[in-house]
């Protein structure tokens, strides 16, 4: 990232979740402090606080789908910018305090996302255990460490870092599932452009008909493609909606940036969350000849003639 780089690290916490692991992968110990916060909100109201430098959070899993905490965190509030995404295989192990078995087992806890992706695993191991939700898989393993239940899903560093047992391993419904992490930080330089890039940001349309076509096409005539598009409710009032997408390109490719200017006039409101290297280890499509700078830039000179009587 430019300029300054950050020091001090915030993270969905406690110590030993997958946040964590994220970011250990992608700082190095040696760069920065890691401070674990309470949640997705906590760790971004670090940020704009001047509490932490930047903040690392989950924004989606393969399985279950957008995480609502970072996608409202980001649309609402002071702006931060993304400079940078992780993505992390996902595997889960039910832990217990040491001596624990599964016929042991009267309570289970766990972050809902987590939960929902081990449904079928847990009723299978644990028939007749209604499972519980937490903040995090760490703080899940926190209070099964603690005595507050019986058993945990949960990363497999968080068990070894409460002192915990695994019960089963590998409980995922689904093998291989992938959590896509966003390192936010206040508005500032952005990274520069790699050539492989994606562009976030949040979209809010009226109650008005074509609206998201209205979105849509700003993209589709500059040969754009999209790689999220997800909506949120606005919570003004019903019928009114925010559309929290990605595409590819960076904000200072020409046809990226025309498409912003476009959706600047057509939106009620547009938040720009950031141009940053894209990191799912795919590549961007080729760019259509009619859509490069040189295309725009050459179309720009045209038009300057054209005005200036020079046809």
């Amino acid at each position: 990232m430019p300029g300054t780089p950050p020091t001090r690290y915030a993270y969905l916490g406690p110590e030993g979740t997958f946040a964590e692991s994220a970011l250990i992968s992608a700082v190095g110990a040696d760069e920065g402090i890691r401070q674990p916060a309470a949640g997705v909100p906590a760790a971004l109201a670090a940020v704009r606080s001047g509490d932490a430098d930047a903040a690392l959070v989950p924004l989606e899993n393969s399985v279950e789908g957008s995480v609502p905490a970072t996608m409202d965190g980001l649309a609402d509030g002071d702006p931060l910018l993304i400079t940078r995404e992780v993505f992390l295989a996902v595997s889960f192990v039910l832990a217990g305090r040491p001596g624990t078995t599964p016929a042991d087992v009267r309570s289970v806890v766990s972050h809902p996302h987590a939960l929902a992706q081990t449904a079928g695993s847990l009723a299978r191991l644990l028939p007749g255990v209604v499972p519980l939700p937490a903040t995090s898989t760490a703080e899940a393993a926190r209070q099964v460490a603690d005595g507050e239940h019986d058993a945990a899903v949960c990363a497999p560093i968080a068990a070894e870092r409460y002192g915990l047992t695994a019960l089963a391993e590998d409980v995922a419904d689904r093998p291989g599932a992938v959590t896509r992490f966003v390192l936010v930080a206040p508005p500032g330089p952005l990274p520069e452009p790699t050539g492989n890039d994606k562009t976030s940001l949040v979209a809010v349309v009226g109650d008005r008909t074509g609206a998201l076509l209205d979105v849509l096409s700003e993209f589709a005539v500059r040969g754009i493609s999209l790689t999220r598009i997800e909506s949120r409710p606005t919570r003004e009032r019903l019928g009114v909606y925010s559309f929290s997408l990605d595409c590819e390109g960076h904000v200072a490719d020409a046809r990226v940036g025309e498409a912003l200017s476009g959706l600047h006039r057509v939106c009620d409101d547009l938040r720009f969350l950031g141009s940053y290297p894209r990191a799912d280890g795919r590549e961007n499509k080729p760019v259509t000849p009619v859509s490069t700078d040189a295309a725009f830039r050459e179309a720009a000179g045209w038009l300057e003639r054209v005005r200036a009587g020079r046809v």
